[in-house]
């Protein structure tokens, strides 16, 4: 089995300690907010973390959503997963939303807001072509394979 690859951490903001796992086998590693902040309901709000990283080639960071703050607080990430590239050098920052209805949210320096994790990704060669390979699926997308009661049918194809 090889080593994992290397992710490098540059700390920006000295008392913010760096990402870590909070468990052995965790897929992410937890980030934290580098300020204080009180998010009214609806709103959203780019929060730095007071780290950079570099990715390894072949890899691309993922920042994903923690599930107790978004399952108690309604604390979400409006374009989850954010994508970080293997060769961005700047601050991460994370763009959450307050999705609760009545509630503030408040973060205090230090809290932890999101999750990174590193999966491997592959390049592929981009062909413009005239026609497609036919599929089984076909064209079928959004609620094609059932699995909601109650759907919108103005999002359904007619048939």
């Amino acid at each position: 089995m090889s080593a994992p690859p290397r992710l490098l951490i540059k700390v920006l903001d000295a008392g913010i300690d760096p990402p870590s796992y909070a468990h052995a086998g965790d897929a992410g590693l937890d980030l934290r907010t580098a300020v204080d902040l009180r998010l009214p309901p609806g709103h959203r709000h780019i929060v730095p973390t007071g780290i950079a990283i570099a990715v390894p080639t072949g890899y691309v960071g993922f920042v994903v959503p923690r599930s107790g703050l978004a399952a108690r607080n309604g604390l979400g990430i409006v374009n989850a997963p954010g994508t970080i590239d293997a060769g961005y050098r700047g601050e991460i920052k994370v763009i959450v939303i307050n999705h609760d209805a009545d509630h503030d949210i408040h973060l205090a320096r230090g809290d932890r807001i999101a999750q990174l994790v590193v999966i491997p990704v592959s390049s592929v060669i981009v062909e413009t072509v005239q026609d497609l390979p036919e599929s089984q699926r076909g064209t079928e997308g959004l609620g094609s394979t059932g699995g909601i009661a109650q759907w919108d049918t103005s999002l359904r194809k007619e048939r």
